[in-house]
């Protein structure tokens, strides 16, 4: 029977073929999970270890791909924030190289047991770390999160997709052929971190269905539009890194030297990560005293000022803030002030504006330093040291794939442990129960 043109099959559409695409990708995720999951801590190890050892190799073809990638996000006028969150230079590559090699040296958590315990029933109950399967993470800028994000799932036991932003494409597929080399070489599968290398943002929409049951857990890394617009739409678990409207607080007893320095690294040290500053609060009773020099020290290191009426009238340089600034993450040289009255009034601030990321005080009196500890609801609280020490890595977790601000699961940075589940591991001697 000859086949008329009615009967012929039409070609899939680009929406078609992305969709099933996108749905490979989730199935074969899901097809290697396990076998991860089962492969040794050594082999793990080994597939981190060789990761680094390619991305060493192949250095310069990967800030070959970032220098294109920053030529076209600057044709675009992109904001020099965002510029900087994606440019890679030597010495970043060799910290992202860094970070790949702590984190294959770190413990595995795969299997660990975190409690025993034998209640009256007899039984021996364990609780024993568990990978979670296959993570689907959306971030936006970072190249070294490609890197960070793959050894950490991997540390964890977990199959990972990656789905970085498009104006760093071409440094993230750069980077992901340097990790599949890794992986190949300690006999792990490609498909265990697989990225998706289409800038079509419907790719998110089809993520956050959940490709078909195979994504266990999802974390988007970026802007408040992205961790909103998941949160809204993902149909499957969600684990949040939202904005970080981070406060360091000078209490009356602080010492003067040290509230200087930690205010201006926590503030300057790199403007464009989200554990920089970006409110300081000053007590009354040494606002007059301290207030001018710390000000000075930022205005001197590039810093404008926003600054509350009674800010703006110790420090002449300050233009008035508005309501919006006590609640923004400028991530560039932008500071807004507030003189507060006491400890109380600090951690109303901090209750009313910040995101549950990062905050920090700077005081010499122990009641007041463990109060504000005890107080402040965030995922990291800080005595006596600059907000910017909110990094995985600096935590010693090899690397982080993000700073969590929710309240379940993970919060704070999310390393390796963080991205296990556990299970309950029960040993009987041939009890039943009445």
């Amino acid at each position: 029977m000859t086949q008329t043109k009615a009967d012929t099959p039409a070609h899939p559409t680009p929406e078609q073929t992305l969709a099933a695409d996108m749905l490979a990708m989730g199935h074969k995720a899901r097809s290697v999970a396990r076998a991860l999951a089962l492969a040794s801590a050594k082999t793990r190890t080994e597939a981190i270890s060789g990761m680094a050892t390619a991305l060493r190799r192949r250095a310069a073809g990967v800030l070959a791909a970032n220098a294109v990638d920053l030529e076209a996000a600057k044709a675009k006028g992109m904001a020099n924030a965002m510029m900087d969150r994606l440019a890679l230079d030597t010495k970043r590559l060799d910290g992202v190289i860094g970070a790949l090699e702590s984190i294959a040296a770190i413990p595995d958590p795969v299997g660990v047991e975190t409690a025993r315990w034998t209640p009256e029933n007899g039984l021996d109950i364990a609780r024993v770390r568990t990978p979670i399967g296959v993570l689907a993470i959306i971030y936006e800028s970072r190249p070294n999160v490609t890197a960070d994000a793959a050894a950490l799932a991997v540390r964890a036991g977990n199959a990972v997709i990656l789905r970085g932003g498009s104006e760093c494409l071409r440094s993230n597929l750069a980077i992901h052929a340097a990790l599949v080399e890794g992986l190949e070489a300690a006999g792990l599968s490609p498909d265990t971190v697989q990225i998706v290398t289409t800038r079509d943002r419907a790719a998110v929409g089809h993520i956050l269905t959940g490709l078909d049951g195979s994504i266990d857990l999802l974390i988007p890394r970026g802007g408040r539009s992205l961790v909103e617009r998941v949160k809204a739409e993902a149909r499957v678990a969600v684990l949040g890194h939202l904005e970080g409207v981070n406060h360091v607080y000078v209490h009356a007893s602080a010492d003067p030297d040290m509230a200087r320095a930690v205010v201006l690294n926590a503030k300057m040290r790199r403007v464009s990560v989200c554990g920089a500053a970006e409110t300081l609060l000053i007590d009354r009773a040494v606002a007059d005293s301290l207030l001018p020099a710390i000000a000075d020290d930022l205005t001197a290191a590039g810093c404008a000022l926003r600054g509350d009426p009674a800010a703006c009238a110790l420090v002449p340089q300050a233009t008035p803030a508005e309501e919006a600034d006590w609640r923004t993450e400028y991530l560039q040289a932008i500071l807004a002030v507030r003189v507060v009255d006491g400890l109380d009034a600090a951690i109303d601030h901090v209750a009313r504006y910040g995101s549950g990321h990062t905050e920090a005080i700077v005081a010499t009196d122990e009641a007041a330093l463990e109060r504000f500890l005890a107080e402040v609801d965030a995922g990291i609280v800080v005595a006596n040291a600059s907000t910017q020490y909110a990094d995985g890595g600096e935590f010693g977790f090899g690397g982080e794939i993000g700073i969590s601000t929710d309240r379940l699961h993970a919060r704070g940075p999310v390393g390796a442990e963080q991205l296990t589940s556990f299970k309950y591991v029960i040993r009987g001697k041939g009890q039943t129960r009445a």
